[in-house]
């Protein structure tokens, strides 16, 4: 185990070698910054049991620059799966009221009940695919045809009203 002087030591003397993989990886300094410092926050603020070393630490910020990076491709693949510009995505008043409750109907009437349930446990609860196919007992690919279908189906009805 590592006590908090000796992760503080290790993070100063090895802060530069972890932002440079971070930025190289990421090609954003600022995020960069901020990967390796929550590297350094959780290490601090967790009960670890492991003994932290420059190759963990490096591990660490690789570990957490790749999630990102896999976690932004996502976004990225469903917002290019349902054509959604960058403009209609940063866009304010989008949706608007009526759509939002046109959308509402489209969940209660258009869709199956699984998902329904899928479209909650993703975007009410926030949950990942992994953890809504362990709580409806179905594969992750599964979870991804009811969304898909979901979503194909709301966006289909609603080119058809305008």
């Amino acid at each position: 185990m590592t006590d908090k002087n000796e992760i503080e030591r290790l993070f100063k003397s090895h802060y530069a070698q972890m932002f440079r993989l971070a930025a190289g990886l990421l090609h954003d300094d600022d995020l960069a910054r901020d990967i390796v410092h929550d590297v350094f926050a959780s290490l601090l603020a967790g009960s670890y049991q492991i003994a932290v070393t420059p190759s963990y630490l490096l591990k660490a910020v690789r570990n957490r620059s790749l999630n990102h990076i896999r976690n932004c491709d996502i976004h990225m693949r469903v917002a290019n799966r349902f054509f959604l510009t960058a403009e209609e995505f940063d866009t304010e008043d989008w949706p608007d009221e009526e759509t939002i409750a046109m959308i509402h109907r489209m969940i209660r009437n258009d869709i199956s009940s699984k998902e329904r349930r899928v479209l909650e446990l993703r975007f009410s609860k926030g949950l990942k695919f992994s953890k809504i196919a362990c709580e409806m007992g179905i594969s992750e690919t599964a979870v991804y045809r009811h969304l898909s279908h979901a979503l194909k189906t709301i966006r289909q009805k609603l080119n058809e009203n305008g």
